[in-house]
């Protein structure tokens, strides 16, 4: 059964195999999905990913580290000035600089570390600790 977000699939995949101590985990392949990837790597809570093709499909395959305590879309998207952040980091992580969210900003996703470094507003997209 497919349903309509692909993120949402993936990281609840992710989150399934890493609480029952999976190394690796197949999720599907799109471009918001290796990007969250990206930063999930930079920030050491998955060790390493790759993009593989099975049949006419394609793939990602994660390799866990057993990091991840919680990840999770967050619908609706918020908007977010650049100094509002603090509201939703109380709401969504458990406490402070543990974690991030990962928002959806005209420089591209980044966390909100980095967002409020560089003085820019977005969409909030997931959150991870």
């Amino acid at each position: 059964m497919a349903l309509n977000d692909n993120l949402s699939n993936a990281l609840s995949h992710i989150m399934n195999c890493e609480k029952v101590g999976k190394k690796t985990v197949n999720v599907a392949c799109s471009k918001v999905i290796t990007q969250v990837l990206t930063l999930l790597k930079q920030h050491g809570y998955v060790k390493e990913f790759k993009v593989e093709e099975h049949g006419p499909k394609q793939y990602t395959t994660v390799t866990l580290l057993g990091q991840i305590n919680k990840c999770n879309v967050i619908k609706p998207r918020f908007p977010v000035k650049k100094d509002g952040f603090v509201k939703y980091e109380k709401r969504y992580l458990p406490a402070f600089d543990i974690g991030f969210l990962i928002v959806s900003t005209p420089k591209g996703l980044m966390t909100h570390h980095d967002a409020k470094k560089k003085n820019l507003g977005g969409r909030l997209v997931a959150y991870v600790y």
